[in-house]
């Protein structure tokens, strides 16, 4: 059955299991998420449920989300999302999701927006090596090579260059969900996540099962 549900990252930690085996997580703020709409295949096309996620101040929503939320009757939310789950039809309007949709146990994929590290060279970029650091060596931390001269004269499409380094959606895919804090609403999971603290993080079914 395909899940899914929005949290913020809070920062990682050490666990211990019973075996006390150390286990590097990182700790989600899983949900509640409201269900602002659900979406039909005679309305919309397709089935889908929307959900929003962390309150807003009014003062900060626009008027066509205002509307759009007092109509299915929530508080205004900062994130919006949809998923196409499986039993898009047994959710109603105003119905909660919270963290115990997972279980310890299962796998999930998650997707954030990485750290962003501004402009940056090749060798941080891409892992690149750097030339000899003697003082006799005009070559330390450059690119090294775009090409050949006049075949094919031209620099191939994907050469790995300096430029801008992260800021990009990343999805890691089989993690493992370590235990669920279903009173607090919190997920821990097995490694890292992408993305800094209270950054917006997505947990869905892996797709690898």
């Amino acid at each position: 059955m395909k899940k899914a549900i929005l949290a913020t990252k809070v920062g990682m930690t050490q666990i211990f299991n019973e075996e006390g085996i150390l286990t590097p997580v990182t700790v989600l703020q899983a949900g509640p998420c409201v269900v602002t709409q659900v979406k039909t295949i005679e309305n919309d096309g397709y089935e889908a449920v929307q959900v929003g996620f962390v309150d807003k101040r009014e003062k900060l929503v626009s008027k066509p989300l205002k509307g759009h939320f007092d109509k299915a009757g929530v508080s205004y939310k900062r994130y919006v999302r949809e998923f196409r789950l499986d039993d898009c039809s047994a959710y109603k309007l105003a119905d909660e999701i919270k963290a115990d949709v997972f279980a310890a146990g299962e796998k999930v994929d998650a997707t954030a927006i990485s750290k962003g590290k501004g402009f940056q060279g090749a060798i941080k970029r891409h892992g690149q090596h750097r030339g000899p650091m003697a003082h006799g060596s005009k070559f330390h931390r450059h690119q090294g090579s775009n090409g050949s001269a006049t075949t094919p004269g031209r620099v191939f499409k994907g050469k790995g260059m300096p430029g801008h380094m992260g800021n990009v959606q990343v999805t890691v895919q089989n993690l493992e969900i370590v235990k669920v804090d279903v009173e607090n609403n919190l997920i821990l999971v097995k490694g890292a996540v992408p993305g800094p603290k209270k950054s917006l993080v997505t947990l869905k079914n892996t797709v690898k099962a």
